[in-house]
């Protein structure tokens, strides 16, 4: 569906005024430009994913329902994997969705996992992924998350402030008063703030330098934590570490970023006598959530950055360290999708017509919170009713609870429809809550050839009021 501002737009009902652009087909066997999962198709002018009617879907699973193409999933590892060569490293970033299931189908296809808090872990550990594998992430990871990860022997942790290192030293036997010792020194990336001003929302931007994360290049923090780092006999300096934002179309600030770390790198080298084994330049590659998104191929993404390493360690007489990418979103975003039943539909005279489904930010806060689009359409049945201008909102207390701010939707839709909003498998689930005390959804999988599968089941009242001793 297009999205198009119109101040005084058509009503429930109300066809498109003649001089209006033409609205595009709702053809969703064009998969709108990598929008839908690979999996999509209509069928009778019903949406089905990898076969499975959608109708069927919400009878039995109930909604608000997150849908998700097994076989997309895997698709998109293996195209990572294929793109960035066995001399890269590919790692799953469990914090855009983490579930048991999913995270076996990332390890079986060869990726690792990335984690940031210590319930992740639980769940990647829970989920089979090998520790090695895993790499642990975060901000303010506490002594016990750092004792944790270290006896469960992950692959890496990125350490990201001086606390941290000076937890992990003790942790590994170099504090007063010395702790026991682990059977390896766990090996620590350390997370550069690059001062690259990524071109996405300012939420989702993390390498300026007025932020959270890592330590400054321009301040010098990023060289005193490598000393700190390599001085500590536990920890095992093992590279650099660099993200610069969410949802970015192309390589241009990868390639700000990648010369001011190898930079660092020389300086590493010349004080140190040091060369990284390992750049990890995080994730944030974009996808599609509309049609005037143009994310790039995973091809020629990867040939830009390994060029743009190549090139740089090149120039500064270093040898290429290995390549890490972590992407998220890009694995499992647009392998979802969620089914909404259509409640109240209420016109607002000469501006739009509102459409409440049972869900909201509850189950996808990303509107509210990043002022995000997406694409919805009429799921449950086909119409040749002219479009109307609609907004598609939740059941919740507050006006900022939109699921899709512009939309435009068949003018005979009814109460008990079923929409599909594209594109929900990334940082919907992971940010859902309770608000309103209303239960989040059910997620189920589906392949071909197999019985839909629940990966994680819609919760009750009785799971809200477990919690609730008082």
């Amino acid at each position: 569906m297009s999205r198009v501002a119109h101040p005084a737009g058509p009503r429930h009902g109300d066809v498109l005024p003649a001089d209006h652009p033409p609205v595009p087909p709702d053809d969703l066997n064009a998969l709108h430009r990598g929008i839908w999962p690979r999996g999509a198709r209509r069928s009778g002018g019903v949406l089905t994913v990898r076969g499975a009617d959608v109708r069927d879907l919400a009878t039995e699973f109930g909604t608000p329902l997150q849908v998700c193409d097994e076989a997309d999933v895997r698709s998109r590892c293996r195209e990572y994997t294929e793109a960035f060569g066995p001399g890269a490293r590919v790692f799953y970033a469990a914090k855009a969705f983490c579930s048991r299931a999913v995270l076996r189908w990332v390890s079986a296809e060869g990726l690792g996992v990335d984690v940031c808090t210590g319930g992740e872990l639980t769940v990647a550990l829970s989920a089979g992924v090998p520790p090695g594998q895993i790499t642990m992430h975060g901000n303010n990871k506490s002594q016990d998350e750092l004792a944790y990860a270290i006896s469960a022997g992950v692959g890496h942790i990125v350490a990201d402030s001086f606390e941290e290192i000076a937890r992990l030293a003790y942790l590994t036997g170099a504090g007063d008063p010395p702790a026991d010792p682990p059977a390896a020194r766990p090996k620590v990336l350390v997370r550069v703030t690059t001062g690259v001003e990524a071109h996405t929302h300012e939420f989702m931007a993390t390498a300026h330098d007025d932020q959270k994360f890592g330590f400054s290049l321009s301040s010098g923090a990023a060289d005193e934590a490598v000393r700190r780092v390599i001085a500590s006999p536990g920890l095992d300096f093992a590279g650099l570490h660099s993200h610069i934002g969410s949802q970015i179309f192309d390589a241009a600030g990868f390639e700000v970023a990648a010369h001011r770390v190898i930079e660092l790198a020389v300086r590493i080298r010349d004080e140190h006598g040091i060369e990284i084994d390992e750049l990890d330049l995080g994730g944030g590659f974009g996808i599609a959530y509309t049609e005037e998104d143009d994310p790039p191929e995973i091809k020629e993404l990867a040939q830009s950055l390994r060029q743009i390493v190549d090139w740089q360690c090149q120039a500064a007489g270093l040898p290429a360290p290995r390549l890490t990418v972590e992407p998220g979103r890009a694995i499992v975003g647009p392998s979802m999708v969620t089914l909404y039943t259509v409640g109240t539909i209420k016109d607002v005279d000469g501006l739009r017509t509102y459409v409440s489904v049972d869900g909201g930010m509850s189950d996808n806060i990303r509107t509210a919170l990043y002022d995000a689009a997406y694409t919805v359409a009429l799921a449950s049945r086909e119409s040749a009713a002219p479009p109307m201008l609609s907004r598609v909102v939740g059941r919740h207390c507050e006006s900022g609870d939109i699921v899709v701010r512009h939309a435009w939707l068949p003018s005979d839709l009814a109460s008990g429809d079923l929409l599909a909003v594209a594109a929900t498998g990334a940082y919907c689930r992971s940010l859902a809550s309770n608000y309103n005390h209303v239960p989040r959804p059910a997620i189920v999988a589906v392949t071909d050839g197999a019985d839909p599968a629940l990966i994680i089941r819609r919760e009750t009242m009785d799971d809200l009021l477990r919690l609730d001793v008082g």
